[in-house]
């Protein structure tokens, strides 16, 4: 099978993107303390990158960070477990979220597997408002999950893969089409 690799955009044009991502959830949110809440492995970086921004906007706002392990797909799209996994520590397990606002960051909205179950999970915490925050949504999601913030929207062929390079799991701050044929 062969694979060709395009670059979308390189760090230049993602750093403009993560700024209209902080600017959508600025608008989004009230005076309430907010957590964001990063997807492993790429969604933690992707967190820290617009909690930051979003302290810069809104300081007023108290922001905290926390990461949840979840895994569904290998970064090559292959089905890992056919239920979403979602570890989570002790400390997390007991996290109380109400009286919070949540916004969910993730590298890319797929089928919505696991941003579903980071929501059940949140829910049973006691999250009252949870936002999801994508750097890319596919706009093919399986289960009814829409990111309120968003920052690419690619619809691609179906055996095309988006593949996000995020530091410090990457070099480079990149997003690629990959097409395997």
């Amino acid at each position: 099978m062969s694979q060709s690799r395009f670059r979308l955009y390189d760090t230049a044009a993602l750093d403009r993107v993560l700024d209209t991502m902080a600017r959508q959830a600025a608008a989004l949110l009230d005076t309430r303390p907010v957590t964001l809440l990063g997807v492993l492995r790429r969604g933690a970086p992707l967190a820290d990158m617009l909690a930051e921004r979003l302290r810069t906007r809104r300081p007023e706002l108290a922001v905290d960070r926390t990461d949840l392990r979840v895994k569904r797909y290998g970064d090559d799209l292959t089905l890992l477990h056919a239920a979403t996994s979602l570890s989570a520590t002790p400390e997390q397990q007991a996290a109380a979220f109400s009286g919070r606002q949540v916004i969910v960051v993730d590298d890319v909205l797929y089928q919505g597997y696991s941003a579903f179950r980071v929501f059940e999970f949140l829910r049973a915490h006691g999250a009252d408002c949870v936002h999801l925050a994508v750097l890319v949504d596919r706009h093919c999601s399986v289960l009814p999950v829409r990111a309120a913030i968003v920052g690419l929207t690619l619809q691609i062929a179906p055996d095309d893969v988006i593949e996000c390079s995020v530091p410090p799991f990457e070099s480079v701050f990149a997003v690629d089409l990959l097409r395997l044929r």
